[in-house]
């Protein structure tokens, strides 16, 4: 049989053991810890890329960035809401007064031309 000391040490190595694997596993000196919302809003992702084109074609709107959603503005007026999630149909519905439209992916020029001046 074991001695009751025996069962100490044994208890603080094992606790030795599982701290060193759980500190070589953690984040090195200057890494950061990326948390499940900084994965989400990379800022390379299809709202910010849609918000760009946007910016770079149609000058006249305004695009406001929210976490799910792009908010479309034009003389202070909500034209749309544009989301992009795959788990959606790519459509259009309405909140309230205002189109929603949903894309799969990052939409082309001649989409969000036709889907604006359809949401005016």
């Amino acid at each position: 049989m074991i001695d009751g000391i025996w069962w100490l040490v044994i208890l603080f190595t094992v606790i030795a053991a599982l701290w060193f694997v759980a500190k070589s596993r953690g984040a090195k000196a200057g890494e950061k810890h990326r948390s499940a919302k900084s994965k989400k809003a990379t800022p390379n992702d299809a709202l910010q890329k849609t918000s760009a084109l946007l910016a770079q074609y149609f000058p006249d709107y305004r695009a406001t960035r929210k976490t799910n959603h792009l908010l479309v503005r034009k003389q202070g007026k909500k034209i749309a809401m544009i989301t992009i999630d795959k788990k959606v149909a790519e459509s259009q519905r309405r909140l309230g007064d205002v189109p929603v439209i949903n894309y799969h992916r990052v939409p082309s020029r001649a989409q969000l031309t036709a889907n604006l001046q359809e949401a005016e």
